[in-house]
């Protein structure tokens, strides 16, 4: 019996499944900022310092908990993803696409692919449904706080990361195995079988690498907002995105019937590849 074939359901963060960026619900308020002068404040040191603005928010992050007390552990970070305000029906869409995957004889895999803080992200109610997620992190001391950023992932570093899905490869430390020549029978994860969520530009080097290996990519708005609406009309427009959606994730959402859809051709897909290799 041929194993079952794998879909992988790879999400941004911030805007795909959270309606704002994870710090706004618990970190900023705790440094006594606003999420205005928290990200004015991000922006000016990468403005003026010319640095990445992954690595400015991280700064400030360290800076403004430093000031304000506030010790940086794991624990800690988990404890401000807590209260993270997830998008309408996500508590269920887990259960609810895993369920039709097996029905189509499909295995559904779930990854985050992040510019924000996976420490965070590891405290949030939805955490256990994810394979693995690939985000920032920072670098502990010896009594288990922040004192350095470990891995900062911009727009251009989430492509690596699909490279090792594709792989089958979990740390986000490997150089070596990830740029290895590997046949493609061998590699876990076909791009054919990527699905691809994404709300804007940061997520347009990764929605391009899957559009060109022959995968899926989704942008999604936060319903009712029309500026983000008009962003993801224009990823799909500029030919990023194949299908554009509100970021609603019931079982009567447009977003679940596109997954669906898409869960459908890749099965097809692969039962055909599968006549193909008649001897």
């Amino acid at each position: 019996m041929r194993p079952k074939p794998i879909v992988a359901l790879i999400y941004d963060f911030d805007g795909t499944l959270s309606p704002g960026n994870m710090q706004e619900f618990g970190f900023i308020q705790a440094v006594h900022k606003t999420p205005e002068e928290f990200w004015t404040m991000s922006d000016g040191i990468a403005i003026g310092q010319d640095a990445s603005n992954v690595l400015a928010y991280m700064k400030l992050m360290f800076d403004e908990a430093h000031k304000a007390g506030i010790k940086l552990r794991r624990s800690d970070f988990k404890r401000f993803g807590q209260d993270i305000k997830l998008f309408d029906g996500l508590r269920d869409w887990f259960r609810n696409v895993n369920a039709y995957g097996e029905s189509k004889g499909v295995r559904i895999e779930h990854y985050i692919n992040s510019s924000g803080l996976k420490e965070i992200i590891e405290g949030s109610p939805i955490a256990k449904e994810f394979k693995h997620i690939f985000a920032c992190t920072f670098i502990y001391d010896a009594n288990g706080e922040a004192e350095w950023p470990g891995i900062s992932v911009d727009y251009t570093a989430k492509t690596q990361f699909l490279f090792k899905i594709n792989k089958g490869i979990f740390s986000s430390r490997d150089s070596k195995r990830v740029n290895e020549s590997m046949a493609d029978d061998k590699k876990r994860i076909p791009f054919t079988n990527m699905i691809y969520f994404g709300d804007g530009e940061t997520d347009v080097p990764s929605m391009k690498i899957i559009n060109m290996f022959g995968g899926h990519t989704i942008a999604v708005f936060t319903p009712g907002n029309p500026a983000r609406r008009a962003a993801a009309q224009k990823l799909q427009r500029q030919g990023r995105a194949s299908f554009i959606t509100p970021a609603t994730y019931t079982r009567e959402s447009r977003t679940f019937k596109i997954v669906c859809a898409i869960i459908d051709k890749i099965k097809s897909d692969e039962d055909l590849k599968a006549f193909a290799r008649y001897r």
